[in-house]
């Protein structure tokens, strides 16, 4: 008896692993789709030249986690220093997390820039704290679980349900100098792009 009941105990757990490990596979595969789409989803709803739309979103660093109402970050905040507004499709992927490190590994250059890195993606503020924790990340990550920011920006990949990897400079202003909306992780071209477009600014 106590045999048969831990064959199937040992089955159980097996079944459990296995359809977690399905679940993380297609995770992953449903963001590799959100990189590669070409759905109408992708085009931009603001262009280079017109003022970036306001926001009030809940995030996370890794000290502390912001939620309610009063300690929000708007975007208007910003004011004064530029905005490198990086749209991204899930915390603790590959790719994003490329890219998160990127920033962070270049982070005391874009700030002696006087600019200001704020990541977005449908994650929960929870997920945030612990991913910016773990990777030591010095800048916010914001929430935007309805993706209603994502899709005014006009980043939201709907087929995968997904922000599609994106980036936005957002001048002192607050108008928008530069997009990339098919910001890849793993491209240095990029960063040095966005850099010299960022030092336009100056």
């Amino acid at each position: 008896m106590k045999r048969q009941f831990k064959h199937t105990l040992i089955g159980a757990f097996s079944l459990i692993a296995m359809i977690a490990l399905v679940a993380a596979l297609n995770v992953h595969q449903t963001i590799a789709r959100a990189d590669t789409s070409t759905s109408a989803a992708n085009v931009s709803a603001i262009a280079v030249g017109e003022a970036a739309p306001d926001f009030r979103l809940p995030y996370a660093t890794q000290e502390k986690i912001f939620l309610r109402p009063e300690e929000q970050l708007t975007l208007s905040q910003q004011r004064g220093k530029a905005v490198i507004l990086a749209f991204y499709p899930a915390d603790w992927s590959g790719g994003c997390t490329k890219e998160v490190c990127t920033l962070r590994d270049t982070f005391a250059e874009l700030a002696k820039l006087n600019a200001a890195v704020l990541g977005i993606s449908g994650d929960y503020v929870f997920s945030h704290h612990e991913w910016a924790k773990f990777h030591k990340l010095q800048f916010p990550l914001l929430s935007d679980h309805d993706h209603k920011i994502a899709r005014i920006y006009g980043v939201y990949d709907e087929p995968s349900g997904f922000n599609k990897r994106a980036v936005f400079l957002i001048d002192k202003t607050g108008v928008i100098r530069y997009t990339n909306l098919a910001f890849k992780a793993g491209d240095k071209a990029d960063y040095n792009t966005l850099r010299a477009e960022l030092e336009k600014l100056k």
